[in-house]
Parts: structure tokens; sequence; C-alpha cells
């Protein structure tokens, strides 16, 4: 059964017209036509050339019986970006097996990590916005639901939601231990169906859901961005991703971009879904993992990070990109 690439409205993490294990790139250019095509609206951060590289690796879609529709996603990105989606589906689930994201939906915003899934349904007025960091390795199964009736699912609620949820451990074990496999094998999908099921078992909310507490604050939907405050913020991100081992300090930041620290704190978690500061951790930690390849010791790059003890560095490497630093360290 085919199932058009549309189905999947997350082409920011998911489907595109990218098949197959073989490594590609992904320029703005090309970001563009897709979101024209699949009605994604994307923003990709600072200048960037139609032909420069945001993001290479491999994408490629698996489309099982009874309306389901998987996207496999496995990226270097170089530079970080967002998608708007404007189309839905009754039920969309993603799940990140390594690296980072943030999604948002209305005011409820998620910052995602290795082991975190996501179930969401959005429409046109309320769309789902997801922000991929810079980032060495992102790693993530998204499903999207194009029917319920075939599984006598629950119908989506007249709301946009965002639930978060944690994967069990022996489910994320099994999807990363699938997803290597080729992808077009008939056991393989058998197993990608079973682990489907799996996902919607797991993913759905039970009912109606009571206000959670995010990763991330939920944004304030009354915060307004200029185009200066939007230039101002553009600049300070960059700065963070070329530069993340430098001291920072709130007031300074402030000062350089003309506003208050509050404001700052606000407008920045208003525009990018995350604070300035978890934007600079993440930095640093993507900063480390090209560290440890380049053969640093896990503890130089663990004080490199500002981390006083190299357990909580690893602590923190681990949840954000599903390997231990160690690891990284002795593969290179």
């Amino acid at each position: 059964m085919h199932i058009h690439k549309s189905a999947n409205p997350m082409t920011s993490i998911a489907a595109h017209p990218i098949s197959g294990p073989t490594p590609q790139l992904l320029t703005s250019q090309t970001l563009q036509q897709l979101g024209l095509r699949f009605g994604i609206d994307y923003q990709i951060d600072g200048a960037c050339a139609g032909l420069a590289p945001v993001a290479q690796g491999s994408v490629h879609d698996v489309s099982l019986p009874n309306s389901l529709h998987l996207t496999l996603s496995d990226l270097q990105v170089e530079r970080t970006y967002w998608s708007a989606s404007r189309r839905s589906v009754p039920w969309f689930i993603c799940v990140v097996l390594e690296g980072h994201i943030n999604a948002t939906v209305g005011s409820q915003c998620f910052a995602l990590t290795a082991g975190d899934g996501l179930c969401a349904h959005f429409n046109p007025q309320h769309s789902l916005t997801v922000c991929q960091p810079a980032q060495p390795r992102l790693r993530t199964v998204n499903l999207a639901v194009l029917a319920t009736h075939p599984h006598g699912l629950p119908l989506p609620p007249a709301k946009p939601l965002l639930h978060h949820w944690r994967l069990p451990e022996s489910l994320i074990n099994a999807l990363r231990d699938t997803i290597d496999q080729p992808p077009n094998a008939c056991r393989q999908l058998l197993v990608w169906q079973g682990l489907a099921l799996q996902l919607l078992g797991h993913g759905l909310p039970s009912g109606p859901q009571p206000p959670q507490k995010a990763h991330a604050e939920p944004q304030r939907p009354e915060t307004r961005l200029t185009p200066r405050d939007r230039q101002c913020l553009e600049q300070l991100h960059q700065r963070i991703a070329e530069q993340p081992m430098l001291t920072y300090y709130l007031h300074d930041l402030a000062r350089d971009a003309a506003m208050s620290p509050s404001s700052l704190r606000q407008k920045f978690r208003a525009c990018y879904g995350y604070s300035v500061f978890d934007h600079l951790r993440q930095c640093r930690l993507a900063q480390a993992y090209r560290d440890l390849q380049r053969g640093y010791s896990v503890q130089q790059t663990a004080h490199a990070c500002g981390y006083r003890h190299a357990t909580n560095f690893a602590t923190a490497f681990k949840r954000a990109f599903g390997i231990a630093p160690h690891e990284v360290h002795h593969r290179h």
C-alpha cells in the first residue's frame, strides 16, 4: 500500500523524497521546494545560500498496511532550522533516538532528547513547529496515522494537542536495533508494523490531558517580536552556536541585544522555544561531541564544557546523544 509522502507533516525531521540509506544533502533550496510541495514553512538559522548544506544523512519511508506510515531519519544537522506544518493527520508520533529537538503546538512546548516521544494533533491555525538545533547526529522515528478506524483508535480532540511521553527502555532498544536493518525486507516490514503499534500503544494520550509540565516552559502567546527583535536574537543565537565555550552572562547578552534581561529571556524563548542557556548547553555538548571525535579525553572535554565532574558531563551527554562520551572517544 503506497501512502503519499505528504501524509507525514514533519519533513524537518521526517518524510521527504530522500529514500534509501545512501547519505544525501539537504540545502535551504531543497527544503523550500519541499515546503511548497508538502505544505511546510521552513526557517533556517542565519543567512544561508540556496546550495549551502543545512543537513546531511539518510531519510527513508516505510509504508505499512492499515493507514500507517513510518519515516526513519538519521541526519547530521549543520545549521539550526525550523519547520511549521500546515497540514495535519489524525495522530502523529515522533520519537528521538539520538540528539534533541524542540516541538511547539500553540502554547505547549517540549524539549525532547534521546528516549523521548511526542504525540501530536494540530491544524493549519495551530501548526506543529519543530526546531532542529545544529548537532552531530539526530536519529528519529516518526509515525503518521492517516485513518483511525482500521485500528479502532480514538478520534483526535477538537483542539490541538501535544502530549509528551518517555519510551520504555525495551522499546528504545528495539527501535535502535531495527532501524539499522534493511527497511524493505519482508520480515523487517512485519517488525516495523509491530513496533508502530507499540508506539501507538505507549504514545497515544489515555484521555483528557491535564496541564503538563514541559521540559521547557510554555511559550507565552502575548509575546510580540519585531523585525529588529528577530534580527538581534538571530545574531545572538548564531554567536553562541559559533563560540559556545566562551563565558556568557545574561546581563551582558541583554545589553548587547539592547534589551532588559527579563525581556531577552522572554523573547528568546518565544522565538526559539527554549531558553538562552538551554541553547548554550546544547551547543557546548555538540562541541564536546566534535572534541571527542578529535581525540580529546572525556575529562578534558568535560572541563571545557564547564562541568567540574566528568560523571555529570557523561550523564548530560548521554541524555543528549543517546551514547556515552567514552564510546565516542574510543571510536575515534
